[in-house]
């Protein structure tokens, strides 16, 4: 597929139409129906399309992406609808009226902006993807607020803008790319345009080293439903050094106040998993704070304490043991307790939890369940036992 143009016609659309819904195994029979009176390569374009569009209710919700356009790099690179949405609620809180947004992709930035009343320029240099972008833009009723442009976005001229958005791409011929200055465009630039904007926001990878952040910049890790889905450089926000999770749906934002790593501890009666944006933000140390609680070892992101507390940051299990680690030892405790439901879960352990799954538990032995947790405890490879609090 390498263009819409189709099946933006009556006709296009009328087979999406036709199409929409259709599983995997019905296609080659709906495809055969349809050619007798549709051109072939039409039908194709569209049955390929709602595949696209099944793919993308997970990020845009099913009345969007039945709706919407996509490619199947689109589908893939485009923020989650509800990040996008929190995104611009920033923007539009710190006052901002006009965004371009550059690396717009299939244009889901651009929706979120645009639903907060926010006037976009969307810039792409891939003809498919802006033409994806514009009809999204048209298709969900925003085309009054989005402008798409094909063009290199480093020719672009922002400065009638109230801020930049940047979302460069970060994947290449071999699957992702992890050097910020191996971006397309490279971070380095991305920071100069943030620079000479009066505010801006640049999407990032969240596993990027925290030494890569500008001093200038605000930063910020989100995660949606537990799942870590990026880091977001602010710039003009007025808290430049700042860092920050935000856990969403919520959203819950917790901000960073530069304590030093938790002192290790013996393991007490509950551990606290953090959420992966606290962790990828080195917040552990203040979601410690909170659980008056510390670490089970130097390098291992789990904080125990002696006390429940409730926290929106981590999930908390009350543990009943702590054994060193032992397949054997821990089938015998699961046969004893009679355990039919065992869900393993890892830190700092080589072991794979579905391996020691079919190790410890090949078949159920009752109607109870148990978390295990791999982890190192003071340097010593551990097994911690026990359910969520």
């Amino acid at each position: 597929m390498n263009d819409l143009a189709p099946l933006l016609t009556p006709e296009g659309r009328a087979l999406l139409d036709a199409v929409r819904g259709t599983a995997p195994a019905d296609e080659l029979a709906v495809a055969t129906r349809l050619r007798r009176e549709h051109p072939a390569g039409l039908v194709s374009a569209a049955l390929g399309q709602a595949r696209l569009r099944q793919r993308a209710a997970a990020k845009f919700g099913a009345a969007d992406a039945e709706r919407m356009f996509f490619t199947p790099n689109g589908v893939e690179q485009s923020t989650r609808a509800s990040v996008a949405g929190y995104r611009a609620g920033r923007m539009k809180a710190l006052g901002v009226t006009s965004v371009a947004d550059l690396c717009c992709g299939i244009g889901g930035d651009a929706i979120a902006l645009a639903r907060a009343g926010i006037r976009v320029l969307a810039v792409d240099r891939d003809p498919l993807t802006v033409q994806a972008a514009r009809a999204n833009a048209d298709a969900l009723g925003l085309a009054d607020l989005v402008e798409v442009r094909e063009a290199d976005v480093t020719d672009v001229d922002t400065s009638g803008y109230d801020a930049v958005f940047v979302d460069p791409a970060r994947r290449g011929g071999r699957g992702r790319v992890f050097d910020p200055e191996a971006y397309s465009p490279p971070l380095s630039w991305a920071v100069g345009a943030a620079l000479a904007a009066p505010r801006a926001a640049l999407k990032i990878a969240p596993g990027v080293p925290h030494e890569a952040i500008p001093a200038e910049a605000e930063a910020e890790w989100i995660s949606d439903g537990g799942d870590v889905k990026e880091a977001v450089l602010w710039f003009g926000t007025g808290e430049a050094g700042a860092v920050r999770a935000t856990l969403l749906p919520g959203p819950r934002t917790l901000l960073g106040g530069g304590l030093p790593d938790p002192a290790v501890r013996p393991v007490g009666r509950y551990l606290y998993e953090p959420d992966g944006a606290v962790i990828r933000a080195h917040l552990v140390a203040d979601v410690a704070r909170d659980l008056d609680g510390g670490l089970i070892d130097e390098t291992i992101a789990y904080v125990t304490a002696d006390a429940l507390r409730a926290t929106p940051y981590a999930a908390a299990y009350e543990i009943t043991d702590q054994l060193p680690f032992n397949v054997k030892k821990l089938k015998a405790l699961l046969r004893e307790r009679e355990v039919g439901i065992l869900t393993v879960k890892k830190r700092g352990s080589a072991v794979e939890p579905e391996e020691l799954r079919k190790k410890a538990l090949p078949r159920p032995q009752g109607p109870n369940s148990v978390t295990v947790f791999l982890t190192r405890v003071a340097g010593a490879p551990t097994m911690l036992l026990g359910a969520p609090a």
